[in-house]
């Protein structure tokens, strides 16, 4: 189906900012970009220069650099579609500078990588996709042929791309690496908070199902052990960015009237009269509604509280449901 962006409200202050672990200042540009500025003054080595693809991965970068990084994303914006990006010269030519670029890979930023290989003097490359153990697929830039690329969503690829961007960093400044680790050790330790809501989640979510106006929330949901009950021809549809059939419309709608579907995952960040119709036909049925997105919509917030605050809703939904 055709996917159009836009916000949705921002989230409160994040653990980011509590705890301390966010870079000096943040600026945005008008493309959907931003820049988090380190701090050469306080950092104990020299600061390394990141690029980061898209959003989903930049709070986990900026926690785990802090001062010693600047960390440029690409695609900060939750108004920016990463499926239809094309980046522009100047967003090609912030990767000249970078000594590390942390990418989501499964062929969701095809670009980036693309960009990242392609200056005079490459980086170093951290993919997400590869930190977790899968390979890059074969498709075109944009494909979805191959692996679920929504790796955000899975908790051990989370850990994984956290600790090999960790040790990139302490090896771009080894008078850091003691910094660095330090960050590694906080950022490692909330992740208590994110595994025990996953664990809370898990424990309503045994027996019961869900289906999805979109599959960007599957890994999670794998993860706390929901079963997937979207029908496979508006799954199909769906993935490829086209329009379900008619028969695939009625049997998703047949699924939520007949008890089938426990609770309808919907993705806020995009809109369009079909998943609005899927929703509207769940909350005709009692069928609760979780709200979801691709892409954080507060750049400046936390990964752990955007993360924290659906698994909540989740839990309450499956927790509520007879």
């Amino acid at each position: 189906m055709l996917r159009t962006r836009s916000a949705v409200a921002p989230l409160t202050v994040g653990l980011a900012a509590v705890l301390g672990l966010s870079a000096c200042s943040q600026d945005g540009g008008d493309d959907g970009s931003r820049v988090a500025e380190g701090n050469a003054a306080a950092c104990p080595g020299k600061v390394v220069d990141v690029v980061v693809s898209v959003g989903q991965w930049s709070g986990i970068v900026e926690e785990l650099g802090g001062d010693c990084t600047t960390v440029t994303t690409i695609v900060a914006s939750s108004a920016v579609d990463p499926h239809d990006f094309e980046p522009t010269v100047a967003d090609v030519a912030a990767f000249d500078d970078a000594q590390l670029v942390v990418i989501n890979g499964a062929g969701y930023d095809t670009w980036a990588r693309t960009a990242a290989v392609n200056v005079d003097e490459p980086p170093v490359l951290v993919s997400a996709a590869e930190a977790a153990g899968l390979e890059e697929p074969e498709e075109e830039p944009g494909a979805h042929g191959g692996a679920d690329p929504h790796l955000w969503y899975e908790p051990d690829a989370v850990e994984a791309t956290a600790s090999a961007v960790s040790a990139e960093l302490a090896a771009a400044s080894p008078g850091a690496a003691d910094y660095f680790a330090e960050r590694l050790t906080a950022w490692t330790a909330e992740l208590a908070g994110y595994r025990a809501a996953i664990d809370d989640a898990r424990a309503v979510a045994d027996g019961r199902t869900y289906a999805a106006t979109e599959s960007v929330f599957d890994r999670m949901a794998a993860a706390v052990g929901l079963t997937d009950a979207t029908p496979e021809g508006y799954r199909r549809a769906a993935g490829n960015e086209s329009e379900p059939a008619p028969g695939d419309l009625t049997e998703f709608e047949r699924a939520l009237a007949d008890g089938s579907v426990d609770v309808l995952i919907y993705n806020t960040q995009t809109s369009g009269s079909i998943p609005e119709q899927l929703r509207s036909a769940a909350e005709d049925a009692g069928v609760p509604v979780v709200e979801v997105t691709e892409s954080p919509s507060d750049a400046d917030g936390s990964f752990l509280e955007w993360q924290l605050d659906q698994l909540a809703a989740l839990s309450d939904a499956l927790g509520g449901t007879p």
